[in-house]
């Protein structure tokens, strides 16, 4: 939801309405960018599903690499801070890779675990 701090008598109509005609675009568009990650999420926990039956690793440093350099080229691209794109990422990796352990975690106490290769997180 959009809140506003201007009052109603000291704004312009006409500026008043197009900050409501701009909010309304950040919320459609914020709620689209939900909807992505959620589509992307299910994408991962399908990953990491495929990588714990496989017994492979959570993490995947290289892809994890070649992914932030994508990233940065194409928030470069659009105008956006590179840095800013990079951060986001990062942060969405180790949401992924959390997931991924636990969804090792989950599968191996089904299963033997023996040769079963992992990375630590922190927390352990």
């Amino acid at each position: 939801m959009t809140t506003s701090n201007t009052t109603t008598g000291d704004v312009d109509p006409a500026v008043r309405a197009e900050l409501v005609r701009l909010r309304d675009s950040i919320d459609n568009i914020d709620a689209a960018v939900v909807h992505m990650l959620a589509e992307r999420f299910k994408c991962t926990q399908q990953v990491g599903r495929l990588k714990a039956e496989h017994r492979l690793p959570p993490a995947d440093p290289g892809r994890e690499a070649r992914q932030i350099a994508r990233l940065r080229a194409l928030a470069e691209n659009a105008k956006l801070d590179p840095a800013f794109a990079e951060k986001f990422l990062n942060f969405i990796i180790a949401e992924v890779i959390r997931h991924h352990e636990s969804i090792a975690d989950d599968t191996v106490g089904a299963t033997p675990s023996a040769n079963r290769a992992t990375t630590s997180s922190a927390g352990e």
